[in-house]
């Protein structure tokens, strides 16, 4: 397929849009100092790969990014920051250090390697027909996995109470 091809259909036009978006949003994340900025670039990342999941149907694990990890972790994240008074002015430090290569080398190893196995896990093997619903998954959820589901919502209150609690400071006596 050349490109002309690929690029002439709109679907993979949006899809570069939101790609394009979503490595924006993820450089900004990393290179911001400013931690509030950080989080809503993390937000933006979060919600083109949930745009992304929406072009390719599967709908309960786009909506599940938007509720747990836009809706709950970065409203943590900015309670975190909000509790334990971070500076959220721009850092004098500078993110410069000698380390960033060795860390850039690393990160590009572990991409390769992880679309390697996954390219050679898969092959050309193409997914059976039918597209599961969230309905179909909510069925499931709340009926054969009730007991998980329902562990796991109390890890999430225990984890948030905890992180309350250790970020509180006690008065001065």
């Amino acid at each position: 397929m050349e490109f002309s091809d690929w690029i002439s259909d709109a679907r993979n036009i949006v899809f570069l849009v939101i790609s394009l978006v979503i490595v924006a949003s993820a450089a900004l994340v990393v290179v911001s100092r400013n931690l509030v900025h950080a989080a809503l670039g993390l937000v933006a990342a979060l919600a083109g790969t949930a745009a992304l999941f929406l072009m390719l149907g599967a709908e309960f694990v786009a909506w599940t990014l938007v509720l747990i990890y836009i809706g709950a972790v970065i409203v943590l994240f900015l309670f975190g920051i909000m509790i334990t008074r971070a500076p959220t002015r721009t850092d004098p430090v500078r993110l410069d250090h000698d380390r960033r290569w060795p860390a850039a080398l690393v990160a590009a190893t572990t991409f390769v390697t992880i679309a390697w196995v996954t390219t050679a896990a898969f092959g050309d093997t193409t997914l059976g027909e039918g597209v599961v619903r969230t309905g179909e998954i909510g069925d499931v959820l709340f009926s054969r996995y009730v007991i998980p589901f329902e562990a796991v919502s109390f890890v999430l209150l225990a984890a948030l109470i905890g992180g309350i609690v250790l970020a509180r400071k006690d008065p001065e006596r």
